[in-house]
């Protein structure tokens, strides 16, 4: 495999993993609610999730999937559903931070879950897969998930370092809640555009 070729699989995880979309909005919100500490919890559930993901994808998951008639709407579906959960679960927030915030914030699971339940990364997979291997060759697979693995794990943890920095120059509670409704709008903004886009 040529340089050039890791360059643009580079260059795609990149584009890919540091876009907003619903892993992305959840880990900026972790930032501005939870020490740095839990939400990069968070992003590593979420890159370990999408890594697996791509990897099932490549290994042919999702031409296997194809064969289940309404098996990948169910499941784009559940998806809209548990992304629209966690908005309204940020829309509801009351912006205080208390001492109670190590308890409450999304972990490992929740991470690793939602990149299996997020429309965008199927399609960021199948994309992937489809533009840069050729489908029969393993080890190409292999490499863009090797290559994957720490490109999204450095861009969600930038969303969550961006968070935390609103949450060190905002300490009203007001303001917090303008910015957790602000992001689950977006959220669910984002969800219905992988549904409907």
């Amino acid at each position: 495999m040529s340089f050039a070729m890791l360059l643009s699989m580079g260059a795609f995880a990149l584009a890919a993993s540091i876009s907003p979309g619903p892993v992305n909005l959840v880990c900026l919100s972790s930032g501005t609610r939870y020490p740095v500490a839990q939400g990069l919890i968070f992003v590593t559930g979420a890159t370990l999730g999408f890594v697996l993901l791509f990897l099932a994808i490549g290994l042919g998951l999702y031409s296997a999937m194809q064969l289940v008639a309404g098996l990948d709407n169910l499941l784009r579906w559940l998806g809209a559903v548990f992304l629209l959960y966690l908005s309204l679960q940020l829309m509801r927030d009351n912006g205080r931070l208390s001492d109670d915030r190590k308890l409450s914030a999304p972990g490992f699971f929740t991470g690793a879950l939602m990149q299996w339940l997020n429309p965008k990364a199927w399609l960021a997979s199948a994309s992937g897969i489809a533009a840069y291997t050729n489908g029969q060759d393993i080890w190409q697979v292999a490499v863009f998930a090797g290559l994957y693995l720490p490109i999204c794990w450095l861009s969600l943890s930038c969303w969550v370092y961006a968070g935390a920095y609103l949450q060190r120059h905002v300490h009203r509670p007001l303001t917090m809640i303008i910015i957790n409704r602000t992001l689950a709008l977006l959220l669910a903004l984002s969800t219905l555009y992988l549904l409907f886009g």
